[in-house]
């Protein structure tokens, strides 16, 4: 029986809660997209399905949802987890609040759960203010987000500023010692009108504590760090083995990045210094057809060298405000990962069968340049970025949000082929 069905906002949003469940032992498929067919679950605990809904019109977000949703439902899947960034990405209009609404309505949810905590990645809460590593999230970078600024760190605010209700902050003294009296305290919360439940958490065993007490809510919301302690509290998970995908070392490796976030620019920056890198002229993207083929010959030229090239469009946000100025920031961005798409495409039929993708846009452009449909979850190479192995094939792929992982991870990621 399948015990959770994941809508994931963005491809790196669902690899990364596929893969904390993967490490809590639970087996997990993601499909690219709603399935157009029915899927044999076996022995299957959670399905994921990833959308590329995170900053798209708000009525296109909520239709693709209620889509995933209907499709879960039918697989059997009554318990669902509406999967964001650990960073809240949205603006005041959406898609977070619009797509919870939809979904507490097509599920008959009363009540539902906003939790973007992640601990192990240093996204904690704190009377329901968000922080990313200690700082507040308005004061972490992502204020500086080309596409979804965050300009403020209370989710309260950040949620009701595009929703329908109220929130309720559960404080930190109440989850960390008073346990038991949460189920009264949810009631308390409900009969006060609260729609959407904030708790306070700064570690694991918290998370282990909502979830508990929010194993009854048809719905939930939230990042990675909620989809492993639900899997975490199934007794079937201590037991379970851990999933290996033998990652041939035959074959090119290429790396794409196209995030502009803090973390994927010092990645960028660590690894340009031991790898050959080829940063992408977004004029000649915008205005030169040969200049896919000029790329392609050059990433080839390199297929055999380790650690392997990278290609990336990751700039300084001053950079990035520099040309969307001029070109308009929709355009440029779309313009991007179209590039992408089309070179992971081209690199493919030359022999390249592991990508290591960085960002969540650029991660979604190059699974629709590589026809993925579905994917194996492996082990994580950080937490929350797993290697993949997309179904039916030879081919392997990591799908990195920006801000995950350390500086080194693009090199990490190579340690893991097989010799």
């Amino acid at each position: 029986m399948i015990k959770l069905g994941v809508i994931a906002d963005d491809f790196t949003g669902a690899t990364d809660i596929a893969s904390f469940m993967v490490s809590a032992g639970w087996k997990v498929v993601l499909f690219n997209g709603v399935p157009n067919r029915a899927f044999a679950a076996g022995d299957t605990d959670a399905i994921v399905i990833a959308l590329k809904s995170r900053s798209i019109p708000v009525n296109e977000a909520v239709e693709m949802s209620l889509t995933a949703s209907a499709w879960l439902k039918t697989q059997g899947c009554q318990r669902q987890f509406f999967k964001y960034c650990s960073t809240f990405d949205s603006t005041p209009q959406g898609n977070i609040g619009p797509v919870t609404d939809a979904l507490m309505k097509f599920l008959h949810a009363p009540v539902t759960l906003v939790c973007p905590a992640v601990p192990d990645n240093g996204r904690t809460l704190f009377n329901g203010h968000l922080f990313v590593k200690g700082a507040l999230l308005n004061e972490s970078g992502m204020e500086h987000h080309p596409v979804t600024p965050m300009k403020h760190a209370s989710v309260k605010k950040l949620m009701e500023a595009q929703s329908s209700g109220l929130c309720g902050n559960i404080t930190l003294d109440m989850v960390k010692n008073h346990a038991e009296k949460l189920g009264s305290e949810i009631e308390k919360q409900v009969a006060n009108k609260a729609k959407y439940l904030i708790f306070d958490i700064l570690d694991n065993q918290d998370l282990l504590t909502v979830a508990h007490a929010t194993a009854d809510f048809p719905l939930v919301t939230g990042a990675a760090g909620l989809g492993y302690a639900i899997a975490a509290l199934d007794k079937l998970s201590v037991s379970a083995p851990k999933a290996t995908l033998n990652i041939e070392s035959k074959g090119a490796a290429v790396v794409l990045s196209g995030s502009c976030s803090a973390m994927t620019n010092q990645q960028v920056d660590f690894y340009q210094q031991r790898a050959s890198s080829l940063a992408l002229d977004v004029e000649k993207i915008i205005h030169e057809p040969s200049y896919l083929e000029t790329v392609t010959a050059w990433v080839k030229s390199r297929s055999h060298e380790y650690p392997a090239p990278m290609v990336y469009a990751t700039q300084p946000p001053q950079i990035i405000e520099l040309i969307q100025k001029h070109y308009g920031a929709e355009f440029v961005s779309e313009k991007i990962e179209v590039f992408f798409a089309s070179l992971a495409r081209s690199l493919a039929s030359e022999g390249f069968n592991k990508f290591i993708v960085a960002g969540g846009e650029t991660s979604g452009a190059v699974t629709q340049g590589l026809n993925i449909d579905g994917m194996i979850i492996g082990e994580p190479v950080a937490p929350g970025v797993p290697w993949t192995q997309v179904l039916d094939k030879q081919q392997w792929v990591i799908l990195k949000s920006g801000n995950f992982g350390q500086p080194d991870f693009f090199l990490k990621a190579q340690e893991q082929y097989d010799e």
